[in-house]
């Protein structure tokens, strides 16, 4: 980031990109189809993710790291309402009970596809994050759940 910059709330940040990408990604699946079109924005926003992930200012993975510098950052001016179900070495296991990001994505008329610019690139996230970690989710709010069941844990 330039030193001139102020620092952005990722909610903020999401309403910024969501309506430029939200039109953007309408026009072009009217134009190629939404499976062609949601396929490739999907994977573009993984790769996007994964070097996000893997971001020096980061300082490597693990799931105390994971939880001070990118949940922490996520629930930014409390997007999240989260249960904390485990807090151990090996696993961080939560529900997201309200969450401003899918309530934002609906308001701007785009809750339909905004697991694509959200929730899909939370495993890639990791993967760049940390490789030894993973991602079980069986749920999210924005896919009509009554929560996001967040399960991170270290692999074998």
């Amino acid at each position: 980031m330039r030193e001139n910059y102020v620092e952005v709330p990722l909610l903020q940040q999401r309403e910024i990109e969501m309506k430029v990408l939200g039109p953007v990604i309408r026009a072009f699946a009217k134009e190629f189809g939404n499976k062609k079109t949601y396929d490739l924005v999907r994977k573009t926003m993984q790769e996007i993710s994964r070097s996000l992930g893997k971001e020096k200012a980061l300082n490597g993975g693990g799931l105390e790291n994971l939880k001070e510098k990118c949940i922490s950052k996520w629930n930014e001016g409390g997007a999240l309402e989260v249960k904390m179900k485990e807090d151990l070495d090996s696993v961080l296991s939560f529900d997201v009970t309200r969450c401003e990001f899918a309530n934002l994505y609906k308001e701007l008329g785009f809750g339909d596809i905004g697991s694509l610019i959200s929730c899909d690139r939370d495993s890639a996230f990791l993967e760049g994050f940390d490789p030894k970690l993973e991602l079980v989710r069986e749920k999210t709010l924005m896919g009509g759940d009554s929560l996001c069941d967040f399960c991170y844990r270290k692999k074998g």
